[in-house]
């Protein structure tokens, strides 16, 4: 009998043994993962970019879109580090990034933007949070500039969802027929960067005041962010 028990025993504690080291991989890989965090979120959002305007023009559903820009904003919003406030802020990213999709199917299109505008908020804020680290770094290292480079594309994607969605809540905010998600975004970088095209025109006070804020802020990203960053590495490399 006791013959019999030991394998079953050893059994046991072998798969014991495997779940002790599977909870074990969890915890190194949350800590490579806040290691690298603002790298993996501009390669993310650099990837982003790219495939954004590749699915529109092959045609590919809307929902394809949002769904990526739903993971980018989640990576944005995983180093967040608020504390107790982290994991509600996580559940709300989770209840809007279900609320969206569920607003529209059921025909409302106000609700929809609305979800898509707290979108837009919590990626600014996450672009705060990102830019509010890289400018506390006492030496200058390869995540604190991927922080502002991340910062940088995090306010040009969802200032352009912002214009988008304001777009849906209130037609005729800006100077074109068709104001696409993607036409949004890029009027969003061309207001950020002060380029100034024209052919995409801010028609209303909300718009024009919102415009001004992103170019400002454009502005005095590469002002201010830039001189302190390299001032840091200089200091670093003196050291």
């Amino acid at each position: 009998m006791f013959s019999e028990g030991l394998p079953c025993a050893q059994k046991c504690r072998a798969l014991t043994d495997k779940g002790t080291v599977g909870m074990s991989i969890l915890p190194d890989l949350w800590r490579a993962y806040l290691q690298r965090r603002y790298t993996i979120l501009f390669y993310t959002l650099l990837f982003m970019m790219v495939a954004s305007p590749v699915m529109a023009a092959l045609g590919l559903s809307g929902t394809l879109v949002e769904s990526l820009l739903a993971a980018c904003l989640l990576v944005a919003v995983m180093p967040v580090n608020v504390g107790r406030y982290q994991s509600l802020l996580l559940a709300i990213l989770g209840m809007v990034w279900l609320l969206r999709p569920v607003t529209a199917w059921f025909g409302h299109p106000t609700l929809s933007a609305i979800t898509l505008c707290i979108w837009t908020l919590i990626g600014l804020f996450a672009a705060a949070v990102a830019l509010r680290f890289a400018m506390r770094g006492a030496k200058v290292d390869a995540e604190h500039l991927f922080a502002a480079l991340s910062a940088y594309l995090l306010a040009g994607i969802y200032f352009g969802l912002l214009y988008w969605a304001l777009e849906q809540i209130h037609s005729g905010m800006f100077s074109v027929s068709d104001f696409s998600r993607a036409g949004a975004i890029y009027f969003s970088f061309v207001t950020l960067a002060t380029l100034g095209y024209g052919d995409i025109v801010p028609r209303t006070d909300v718009a024009r005041g919102f415009a001004i804020v992103e170019g400002v802020g454009g502005q005095l990203f590469l002002a201010v962010l830039v001189a302190r960053l390299v001032s840091s590495y200089s200091s670093s490399a003196k050291d």
